[in-house]
């Protein structure tokens, strides 16, 4: 066993854990955080997508012990308190959810193209960003749509226009 130190969504976690402990298990198992889901275990679904200090990791092939000092976001801490952020709403709002298995990996995915890429995104630059999350339900046109309203909302520092009409 082995102990590891680090931020997740603000706070930080001491655990002491097998060094061949997953991200993905010691998020679900040992801080009960399961909104980040575990899909094909070889990075290849995108169900597990996290934020490692700031960037998109596939959290089922990256070690618990790697994670040490580093801050990990998971998608229970996107939203600030009860408000959601943007590109939640946005998913919400234009029916990208689905069965919703595969909805945390793709906002979370999107969060990270949007910081990377801006907030003016194009339907040709949003399908090959996603390219690593699969979705089992869909042909991915609401997906697509949601991504694209989350970043315009995004660059306006606002949910999406009903929301904030609300």
């Amino acid at each position: 066993m082995a102990n590891v130190t680090m931020t997740v969504n603000g706070k930080t976690v001491t655990a002491n854990v097998d060094p061949r402990t997953l991200l993905v298990q010691f998020l679900r198992e040992n801080l009960r955080l399961t909104g980040t889901h575990v899909g094909c275990d070889t990075s290849q679904c995108g169900a597990c997508v996290v934020h490692l200090d700031g960037k998109a990791v596939k959290s089922c092939t990256t070690l618990a012990l790697a994670c040490e000092g580093a801050s990990v976001t998971t998608i229970e801490g996107l939203a600030n308190g009860g408000a959601l952020h943007p590109m939640q709403e946005a998913f919400r709002e234009h029916h990208g959810l689905q069965c919703g298995f595969c909805t945390p990996g793709m906002i979370m995915s999107a969060v990270d193209m949007v910081n990377r890429r801006g907030h003016a995104l194009d339907e040709k630059t949003i399908r090959e960003d996603l390219d690593g999350n699969i979705c089992r339900c869909t042909g991915y046109h609401n997906i697509v749509k949601a991504v694209a309203a989350g970043a315009e909302a995004m660059g306006k520092g606002a949910a999406p226009a009903r929301q904030a009409a609300e």
